[in-house]
């Protein structure tokens, strides 16, 4: 019987440790060299004894490019999951670099181990521009907070700052009060350039989300706008992955956690697992459908039921669920979303 040898590797952003065992879980060689394909590629090659069955990695930033440079130099390479890897490599009592490459070539050696699926560079790119959109919007908040806290110190916002026309405020209080102009010019320049480059990306997204079938579909569903149908595509990245749509919902952590251990059994808060991101935006979404979207539908109907008898954070939380399976399935099924002719009589009562 030929022997097999499997790899389990350490990745960190210099260095990564390298280990090979066989069938058996014998080392057969141990190592670090530099975070790079070719090199990693050549030492595995040159040490791993018979079939080369895995080479085993968590997730992490730097997988992503790690994992398809180590595909194109012909390994069987497959990320781990970085929760389900943990918790097998905290069994040890030394952790290090070394243990740790030991542990994960261990475990892709025995298929204790859950594969967590790369996303494609597409995806990657249209989640780096909602990420750096994110960014943004969270820096204007910033600088917008602290120049208000600062008209306020200064006892110069003698009536509300918020709403549209907050930037030219500021503008004209500075030209009027030249002695605070060291503390508000600053920040004003960095709110104009933070906000120029977010109308720029969010043009940018709007204009791909346009352009995209998909996503123009998704968009069809009420409560459903650019930024949300990008994300949530982002997300998810191949439809296919999931066989059915239902599956979705947990996938992105939209279900509650369930504890039941003898005559013990409980309920819990959502798991929050999966992308953070569509997570967001489906919520937000689920808001919006159920505040702001005067048309009536039957998940509308169903929501506002569900917040008269449970509350509006649960409701909202269970139409986000239903909103992620609607989208996975017309994402799968090349529809589009159908209205209700009418509002339902319980509903609208």
């Amino acid at each position: 019987m030929q022997q097999q040898s499997y790899v389990g590797l350490d990745v960190s952003l210099a260095e990564t440790a390298v280990c090979i065992v066989d069938g058996t879980g014998k080392k057969l060689f141990e190592t670090k060299v530099p975070t790079d394909a070719s090199m990693i590629a050549g030492a595995v090659r040159k040490h791993a004894a018979g079939q080369l069955e895995r080479v085993g990695m968590e997730t992490g930033t730097t997988a992503p490019w790690l994992w398809r440079e180590l595909q194109a130099q012909g390994l069987p390479v497959v990320c781990l999951d970085t929760r389900h890897a943990h918790r097998a490599l905290s069994l040890r009592v030394q952790k290090t670099d070394r243990n740790d490459a030991r542990g994960l070539a261990e475990l892709v050696r025995l298929g204790w181990y859950r594969e967590a699926r790369v996303r494609s560079m597409d995806a990657q790119f249209m989640r780096a521009l909602l990420l750096s959109r994110r960014q943004l919007m969270q820096v204007v908040r910033n600088v917008s907070n602290q120049l208000r806290g600062a008209l306020k110190v200064f006892g110069l916002a003698r009536t509300s700052t918020a709403g549209k026309g907050f930037r030219a405020k500021v503008q004209a209080l500075a030209a009027e009060h030249e002695w605070a102009r060291p503390v508000l010019d600053p920040l004003l320049a960095v709110l104009v350039a933070t906000e120029e480059q977010l109308k720029a990306i969010t043009t940018k997204l709007v204009r791909l989300a346009r352009d995209d079938n998909d996503v123009r579909r998704m968009m069809t569903v009420p409560g459903i706008g650019p930024i949300s149908a990008l994300a949530f595509k982002a997300a998810i990245d191949d439809p296919k992955r999931f066989t059915k749509s239902q599956a979705v919902g947990p996938y992105l952590g939209l279900v509650p956690r369930v504890y039941q251990s003898g005559e013990s059994e409980w309920t819990g808060r959502i798991s929050k697992t999966g992308d953070e991101l569509a997570r967001t935006y489906l919520y937000e979404a689920a808001g919006v459908l159920l505040h702001q979207v005067p048309s009536w539908c039957a998940l509308k109907a169903w929501g506002v039921r569900l917040a008269r008898k449970n509350g509006l954070k649960r409701a909202r939380v269970a139409v986000a669920r239903k909103l992620a399976v609607l989208l996975h399935a017309i994402w799968v099924d090349g529809t589009q979303f159908e209205w209700r002719s009418e509002p339902p009589a319980t509903a609208a009562a």
